[in-house]
């Protein structure tokens, strides 16, 4: 069944105006109930070659959008996957971040209900069932669940069969959720390949068509 997410707002890019404030990872609140563990492993991978100050010197071209409470809670609006990985090599890691927005509340709901309102949530869990109460939203990047199709999204967009869509709030899980809805062999985050080949004909399908960042017309999908 397609996500039945809310309209969402674009979340704002950083401006001169946005001071970049470094943060702890580790105190900061996923907006999103999974993540896609192969692309996970791969950011580990490549973070574990970098020492930990090249590691910020990266991280402050890729800063992090925040809501942040009136009792200092900070709320990532993006970079879970980036971070989730840094965070596998160095739990004490720091990161670069900008305030999108100061609310003048420490009520964790009323913060929650704002973020809803927003389009800023994804509150599907590892199997794509949902939406989950707000208030069971897991509190650490590392209490994430491993959604495996968002896992193949993440495949198939490094490969070039999905056309990225930055301004589109979880693009990769609206993808996951259609993937869902269609028979493919059995598969996990550690084991793509037997899904891959059946799953690249399928985003190319005429049937994806409607979907954002469709390739079905392009050479790179034939």
């Amino acid at each position: 069944m397609p996500l039945r997410l809310p309209a969402y707002q674009p979340i704002p890019a950083p401006d001169q105006e946005n001071k970049l404030i470094e943060v702890s990872a580790a105190q900061l609140q996923p907006t999103q109930w999974c993540v896609g563990l192969a692309e996970i492993w791969s950011r580990e991978s490549d973070f574990a070659q970098d020492t930990r100050q090249q590691r910020l010197a990266y991280l402050r071209g890729k800063p992090v959008p925040l809501i942040r409470s009136a009792d200092g809670a900070m709320w990532m609006l993006d970079r879970h996957h980036r971070l989730r990985g840094l965070m596998g090599i160095d739990p004490g890691a720091t990161t670069w971040a900008y305030v999108v927005q100061e609310l003048a509340t420490t009520d964790k709901s009323a913060v929650l209900s704002f973020l809803q309102s927003q389009g800023w949530l994804y509150l599907y869990d590892g199997r794509g069932i949902g939406p989950r109460p707000t208030e069971l939203l897991p509190t650490s990047l590392m209490g994430l669940e491993d959604d495996p199709y968002r896992s193949l999204v993440w495949k198939l967009k490094q490969e070039g069969w999905i056309k990225p869509q930055p301004l589109i709030p979880y693009h990769e899980f609206r993808w996951a959720a259609w993937l869902r809805t269609r028979p493919l062999p059995p598969f996990s985050s550690k084991r793509l390949d037997p899904a891959l080949a059946a799953a690249r004909q399928l985003v190319c399908s005429a049937a994806a068509q409607d979907m954002p960042g469709w390739k079905g017309d392009k050479k790179a999908c034939r």
